[in-house]
This record gives C-alpha cells, sequence and structure tokens, in this order.
C-alpha cells in the first residue's frame, strides 16, 4: 500500500492545523470546565443538639443525598464527593415539632465544606423523627478481654473498672431491655507486668440511645505465680447426729499456683477443705470426697492429695 508523500511545506501545513484543532479542544474545554454545573452527592448526617427532655428516634437513613453546584473542574476530581463526608444537623427545633427542615439549616451546612462547592438543596428536605418518654439508667460495665501471658504469669486479683457503671438514656422500652455494657475486646498478648489503660465502650448500634462516659480506664494486676504446697486439716460437713467420725488422713495436701507477692500472705488460713457426711448416709459410699469450700480467687489449684479419705464412725 502506498504512502501519501507529503512535501515540507505540506507537511509544515498539516502539523500547524493538527496544533490549531488541539487548541480549539483544549479552549472547549478549559471554557467548559469553567462553567457551574449541579451534580449529586452522598453524605451521612452527624445530629448535635439533642433534645434534652425527649427521645427520638430517625424514621429514615442517616444518608441524604446533596445536590450541589461546582465547576466542571470540581465535578472532574472531586468525582460526585463532598469534603468533610458527613455534615452536622441541629436538633433544636425537636423541642417543639417533630421534623427537621434542611432548607432552614442550608446556610451552616454550606459552613462546614472545605471547598468552593455550595449545596442549594438536599433530599430529602425534611427528616421525620418519632419519639418517646426519655429514660436514664445507670448499668454496670462488662469488660470482654482476650489475654494471653506470659509463661508463668497472671492476674493476682479482681480486675478494676472506673468507672464501673455507664450511663445509658432513652426510650423506656429500649432501656428496660439493657442490664450491662461491654467494652470492646482487651487484647493483650505476651503480659508480663501490671498495666492500666483505657478501653472504649462497645458501639453504640441503637440510634435512640446514648451511653456515658465512652470508655474506661481498665487495671490489671498482674504478677509472676509460682507453686506452693500447705496442709489443710479436714472439716466434717452434715454431722447432726454429732457422730464420732475418725478420718484418715486428717489433712490433705493443697498444691496451687500465687503469685510471689502473696506467697508469704496465702497459708492454710485462706484455705479450708471438707467432707460431707451425707456422702455415708444418704448416698452409702464407704470413702468421703474431699471438696474445697474457701479458697482465693486469685490462687490456682494445681492438685489436691489425697481426693478421697477413709473414715470410721462409732455411733
Amino acid at each position: 500500500m502506498p504512502f501519501i508523500k507529503l512535501t515540507k511545506i505540506e507537511r509544515k501545513r498539516f502539523l500547524a492545523l493538527v496544533t490549531c484543532l488541539l487548541l480549539a479542544i483544549a479552549g472547549w474545554l478549559f471554557m467548559a470546565l469553567n462553567n457551574k454545573y449541579v451534580y449529586t452527592a452522598k453524605t451521612v448526617l452527624v445530629y448535635r443538639n439533642f433534645p434534652q427532655n425527649k427521645a427520638f428516634h430517625p424514621l429514615q437513613s442517616d444518608t441524604v443525598d446533596l445536590q450541589v453546584e461546582g465547576t466542571g473542574w470540581q465535578l472532574l476530581f472531586a468525582r460526585l464527593r463532598v469534603n468533610p463526608q458527613s455534615i452536622s444537623i441541629s436538633l433544636d427545633k425537636l423541642s417543639s415539632r417533630n421534623f427537621i427542615l434542611f432548607s432552614e439549616q442550608l446556610y451552616n451546612v454550606n459552613g462546614q465544606l472545605e471547598t468552593s462547592q455550595k449545596i442549594i438543596s438536599v433530599r430529602p428536605d425534611t427528616l421525620y423523627f418519632d419519639f418517646s418518654k426519655r429514660t436514664v439508667k445507670r448499668v454496670p460495665v462488662k469488660l470482654v478481654t482476650n489475654l494471653k501471658f506470659s509463661r508463668q504469669f497472671g492476674i493476682t486479683n479482681d480486675i478494676e473498672l472506673t468507672p464501673s457503671y455507664v450511663t445509658v438514656s432513652g426510650p423506656q422500652e429500649e432501656i428496660g431491655k439493657i442490664n450491662e455494657w461491654n467494652t470492646d475486646t482487651l487484647t493483650l498478648h505476651d503480659i508480663h507486668d501490671s498495666i492500666i489503660t483505657r478501653v472504649p465502650m462497645k458501639q453504640n448500634v441503637l440510634k435512640n440511645v446514648n451511653i456515658f462516659p465512652a470508655s474506661v480506664e481498665v487495671k490489671l494486676p498482674v504478677d509472676e505465680f509460682t507453686e506452693k504446697t500447705i496442709e489443710v486439716p479436714l472439716k466434717i460437713l452434715n454431722n447432726k447426729q454429732y457422730y464420732n467420725v475418725k478420718l484418715y488422713p486428717k489433712k490433705v495436701k493443697i498444691t496451687f499456683m500465687v503469685a510471689l507477692s502473696s506467697y508469704q500472705q496465702v497459708n492454710e488460713d485462706f484455705i479450708e477443705a471438707a467432707v460431707d457426711m451425707e456422702e455415708w448416709k444418704v448416698q452409702g459410699h464407704d470413702q468421703f470426697t474431699v471438696k474445697l469450700t474457701r479458697f482465693p480467687d486469685y490462687c490456682k489449684l494445681v492438685k489436691m492429695e489425697p481426693e478421697k479419705v477413709d473414715f470410721i464412725i462409732e455411733k
């Protein structure tokens, strides 16, 4: 296929034609992108200025469509997004009615934008709310944990939560179902020392229920544990006829893990072991099973020797 051969002058004329065409297109695009356009952008609502004596529940989604006016450049580069990604709406009008009009708050809404874009309308323009009597209640905090300790380390005492109660407020029928409030999961690994940290409360999925405070302080008392063995005398339970009971042996050995800081403190006074006469009288057993009736929560039982004892009963 033969190629068209252009002379030097023809090549210059062709390049000039292409250049002019490109410049014309660029000029047209520049003028077009400088024009104003209206496009739709979705954003999330954040409520403020809650009515103090009412509990509310939105009857529509918290996402609205904004009719945004901006230049073609903004439409091209923003790609139908506004900045910020959420807008706050005042609910102070709910003290006298059950709906909010965006048209009354457009000036304040536009003041939240960080660009020269302008919101000209919102769809839907009216937000409706359902109301019920507001109730306040204090409920205990439940700590949710995923803890992994270094070898021979563990919790030495009760975990402290500050505060240990939170205040929830909202509709009476919703608040009545709430008896405790969980925290987010506290995840810690390779723990080998006491820890003080803050944990946020579990995210509230009920939009008409408020919680205060939003986080709690957690104190984890941690220490290294070691093994200790002590002998504990056996007690006899339910000896209602006051039989003369002889146990063999009279004491049992309790082996347990205890924190180093409590090693000297924990002795036979902190632990009680007993046998129950009902095993012989009601169940007819020829041996008593040893049971721990008192044992420190901050210790970990390893073994008990023996677990069953012989006995002689003199009537």
